[in-house]
C-alpha cells in the first residue's frame, strides 16, 4: 500500500474518531445531592410513589440520618384507598388509575407513616416483579359497580372489599418497624426522622392562574385536588437551581413523551431543528406563551415523575439537571438522566420540595413571612 493511502487512511480514521467523541455528551458534575440507590416501578404506574420515596429517602440523609430503604407499595396501598373512597363519595365523576402525585404519598406519610421495604415488599414472592393491571383492573370493576347500582348506595362492607384486593395483592399491613433495636409504629417512625409533610410544597408555573397563589392544579392524576403554588416561570427554574446548590432535591413531574427525551442515550434537550440529531446543540428559547400552549393543547401532560438530585454541564457549557429515574439501572447512566435546562423550562408540570429551600424572597411573597427553620 502506498504512503500516501496509508496517510489518507489514518487521517480518515482520526477525523472520524475524533468527530464521534465529540458528538458524545460529556457531563462534568456541578451539584450532586445524597441519595439512595435507584430501583424499579417494574410494570406499574407508580413513578409517584417512586420518585417521592426517594426523595425522603434523601431528606432522611440531608437531615443527617442514615441511608433507608423505604417501602413503596405501603404509600401505594394506602393512596388507593384514598382514591377508591373519593371516587365512589363523587359517584365515579374522578379519576381512578395507577397514576398519582407527590403529595400523594405525603399525604400517606401524615396519616400512616412509613416503614422500610423489608416490612413491607408489596407481594409476597420477593422474586417477583411488581405488576398492578390486573389489580388495578380488579379494583376498577368493582367500584364502577358500586357507583353504578340503581340505588347508588354501595353497601356497609364496600370498603372492606376494596381493601381485602389490595391486600390480596400486596400484603397485610405492617404495623412496626425496627431500627436500632427499637420497635416503632410507622407514625412514630416518620415523625422520629423528621418527615413532617407540612414542611414540603408544591410548585408549579402556568399563566390561567395567579402568581404566588395557590390553585388546583388541572392535571388527571391530582384525583385529591391539592393545591400548588403558583410561580412566574424564571423564579421557578431559580427555585430549583438554588435548592440543588443548597443541598436540597426535589421531586419533578412532567412530560418525557417528547422525541428528544432519549432513553438509550439517557438525555433530554429540546433542540431548535426538530430534525436535528441527538447532540449538544442550541436550544428553543422556552417562554410562559410556548410552555402555556403546551399545556392547552396537551402536548405537555403530567405523564412522568422522578426525582432531580444534581446539576452538570455538558462540554458546550449547557446546564442540565441530573434526574434519578425508577426504570432500574439498565441504562447508560445507571438509572440517571440529564435533562437541560431548556427541556425543564418546557416540560415541568410541578415539583415538590422542602419549604425553606424556596429561599427568603419567595418564602416571603408566598406566606408573607419567611418560613421557619424547621431543617
Amino acid at each position: 500500500m502506498k504512503l500516501s493511502r496509508i496517510v489518507f487512511l489514518v487521517w480518515a480514521c482520526f477525523f472520524v474518531f475524533n468527530s464521534y467523541a465529540q458528538e458524545k455528551f460529556v457531563f462534568e458534575p456541578l451539584v450532586d445531592v445524597k441519595t439512595s440507590p435507584v430501583k424499579s416501578q417494574d410494570r406499574t404506574g407508580t413513578c409517584w410513589a417512586y420518585s417521592t420515596v426517594s426523595f425522603i429517602e434523601s431528606e432522611i440523609m440531608r437531615m443527617g440520618g442514615q441511608e433507608f430503604d423505604l417501602s413503596e407499595m405501603y404509600m401505594v396501598k394506602h393512596a388507593y384507598q384514598n382514591k377508591a373512597r373519593q371516587y365512589v363519595f363523587l359517584h365515579g365523576l374522578g379519576n381512578f388509575s395507577q397514576g398519582g402525585q407527590a403529595h400523594d404519598v405525603m399525604n400517606v406519610v401524615g396519616d400512616f407513616g412509613f416503614v422500610q421495604e423489608e416490612d413491607y415488599p408489596g407481594f409476597a414472592d420477593s422474586g417477583q416483579v411488581h405488576n398492578h393491571t390486573e389489580m388495578e383492573m380488579t379494583l376498577k370493576g368493582m367500584i364502577d359497580n358500586y357507583v353504578e347500582q340503581k340505588t347508588a348506595s354501595p353497601s356497609d362492607v364496600w370498603f372492606r372489599n376494596i381493601n381485602s384486593v389490595l391486600t390480596n395483592y400486596l400484603g397485610e399491613d405492617p404495623k412496626e418497624t425496627k431500627f436500632n433495636k427499637r420497635i416503632y409504629t410507622p407514625v412514630q417512625f416518620a415523625e422520629g426522622l423528621g418527615i413532617d409533610k407540612d414542611n414540603y410544597i408544591e410548585l408549579t408555573s402556568y399563566t390561567h392562574h395567579p402568581f404566588y397563589k395557590a390553585f388546583d392544579l388541572e392535571v388527571p392524576d391530582n384525583w385529591s385536588h391539592d393545591r400548588y403554588y403558583n410561580l412566574p416561570l424564571d423564579e421557578l427554574i431559580d427555585v430549583m437551581k438554588k435548592a440543588l446548590e443548597d443541598g436540597y432535591s426535589f421531586v419533578w413531574d412532567g412530560d418525557v413523551s417528547d422525541q428528544y427525551f432519549s432513553r438509550h442515550e439517557g438525555v433530554a434537550i429540546l433542540p431548535k431543528d426538530r430534525n436535528s440529531a441527538l447532540l449538544p446543540q442550541d436550544e428553543m428559547m422556552v417562554t410562559p406563551d410556548t410552555r402555556q400552549k403546551a399545556f392547552y393543547s396537551w402536548q405537555t401532560t403530567d405523564d412522568h415523575l422522578m426525582h432531580i438530585v444534581g446539576m452538570a454541564k455538558d462540554q458546550n457549557g449547557t446546564v442540565y439537571f441530573k434526574t434519578k429515574n425508577s426504570w432500574g439501572t439498565n441504562s447508560k447512566y445507571q438509572g440517571y438522566w440529564y435533562m437541560s435546562e431548556a427541556y425543564v423550562r418546557m416540560n415541568t408540570v410541578a415539583i415538590m420540595l422542602h419549604k425553606q429551600a424556596l429561599g427568603k424572597d419567595i418564602n416571603k411573597k408566598l406566606f408573607g413571612k419567611v418560613a421557619a427553620n424547621n431543617q
